[in-house]
């Protein structure tokens, strides 16, 4: 590493790429314990949920025949956001940058790979 490519100026590149892209909160569907939801004691917004059973419940709107996260904003592949990335529950925390998955979501929605 010569000081240029730090790991904190990779971090701000995968953001701003992330901030231009949010494809993978239109392509799947986000399930996660019930105890990641404010209401049990996490931090995810529970009025942006669907309980699924009782350990089980899912983003809003991930579970679309074309899906797309209720927290999302903006327009997909041009500028975004996530209404709750602070509260962001588990499998959108653990989503990487440049994964399979996310090289799948950029071809699904017309994006290059990245």
């Amino acid at each position: 590493m010569d000081g240029s490519d730090t790991p904190a100026s990779a971090q701000r590149r995968a953001e701003s790429a992330c901030l231009s892209c949010g494809v993978c909160c239109a392509s799947f569907r986000v399930d996660f314990s019930v105890q990641e939801c404010d209401d049990h004691g996490g931090r995810v917004p529970s009025g942006l949920t669907d309980r699924l059973n009782d350990s089980l419940c899912r983003l809003r709107g991930t579970d679309h025949q074309r899906p797309r996260c209720a927290a999302l904003t903006g327009t997909l592949g041009q500028r975004v956001a996530c209404g709750i990335y602070e509260w962001r529950p588990s499998p959108c925390r653990e989503f990487a940058e440049g994964s399979d998955a996310c090289q799948r979501a950029r071809q699904r929605h017309g994006l290059p790979a990245l």
